[in-house]
């Protein structure tokens, strides 16, 4: 034994878990849909974003705020289980999938959770997120869990095929066992400000997913402006999406604090003026526990405790995992650990 693990005290075995019960009213699958309104033009015409205010206000997010030790390893541990573990390749094969599914199932190593106290957590990701070709391998791997599969639809990523083509891609998604779709709107419908041609192709996409549950990508890299985005997000959620996401995570520019804000911001709008709530998932380029901890605070400080779990909160991505699994790690035994004793599968 090291002198370093010598002088180490032990991790707190009733802490974590007692912080996680703390942090789980956000917990659970989602149980209630957004049912949508009416287009309403006047919402989205009078949003106005002051893009200056909403730098300052995630600059102090990096700053002001953060959680230590316990805290910190429970906080860790609420990230994971709003991630959507995603392989969205070329390459992908039914192999690389299983073994995502296992990961999704197991995220945490069991030795890991002993020492943190929290080896009865049932401890799960929020899904796994596949092209529609892998979803029945993904449903197959996870029989028997408590994880969704969600596959990507409507010609993801550029959203530019037929639209017949993108309702029957949704229902063969389905009728293959995906409990989530994850559509991609037509971006060209926000750059020239057609906001009711946007909620009609929504509005159909929400009709074709039925009780499936149905996440909007926004693509907000290629928006054009932060009000854009915020116009687009609140077009979605009236014309039903359950979720609202920033990214396909192709994009020269996904997920950034600032434009997650804003979308918070409308979010909450959006419940104030019909008593919906909508979640949120940011996605590309979140692949530090630092980052997640920034983005779950924020979700803390701005929605509230109802949000802070999968029920309407999820992270877009793969990486997130291995380097949250580093912490957790860091913290139980005082030392970081090589990348590859937290594989993927």
């Amino acid at each position: 034994m090291t002198s370093t693990e010598q002088k180490r005290a032990p991790v707190p075995r009733t802490k974590v878990t007692d912080i996680m019960g703390r942090l789980s009213p956000g917990g659970g699958m989602p149980t209630v849909r957004n049912p949508g309104t009416p287009f309403h033009g006047d919402w989205v015409d009078e949003i106005r974003i002051n893009r200056s205010a909403v730098e300052r206000r995630t600059a102090s997010l990096m700053t002001r705020r953060t959680v230590k030790k316990e805290w910190q390893a429970a906080w860790l541990l609420k990230a994971v289980s709003c991630i959507d573990l995603t392989t969205l390749s070329g390459d992908d094969t039914e192999g690389r999938v299983r073994r995502l599914c296992a990961k999704a199932r197991a995220p945490v190593r069991r030795d890991l959770l002993r020492a943190l106290g929290a080896d009865a957590i049932d401890l799960t990701t929020g899904a796994v997120c596949v092209y529609h070709a892998m979803v029945p391998v993904a449903v197959d791997a996870l029989h028997g869990s408590t994880v969704p599969v969600a596959a990507v639809s409507t010609g993801f990523p550029a959203g530019l095929t037929p639209f017949e083509t993108r309702l029957a891609e949704i229902r063969a998604s389905i009728d293959a066992g995906a409990e989530e779709i994850e559509i991609v709107i037509s971006r060209r419908h926000v750059l020239t400000g057609n906001w009711r041609a946007l909620y009609e192709e929504v509005r159909a996409f929400r009709d074709t997913c039925g009780p499936i549950h149905l996440k909007t990508i926004l693509a907000t890299g290629e928006l054009g402006s932060i009000t854009k985005v915020a116009k687009a997000s609140l077009t979605c959620m009236m014309a039903g999406a359950d979720f609202i996401k920033t990214s396909t995570g192709m994009e020269s520019v996904n997920a950034t604090l600032p434009v997650s804000l804003v979308m918070v911001r409308m979010i909450r709008a959006y419940q104030e003026r019909t008593g919906q709530q909508v979640g949120l998932k940011p996605a590309g380029g979140i692949s530090t526990a630092k980052t997640a901890l920034h983005y779950l605070i924020m979700i803390k400080e701005e929605l509230g405790e109802d949000w802070l779990g999968p029920r309407l909160f999820r992270f877009g991505a793969s990486r997130l995992l291995g380097d949250i699994e580093r912490q957790l790690e860091h913290f139980v035994s005082g030392r970081y650990s090589a990348a590859h004793r937290h594989p993927m599968g």
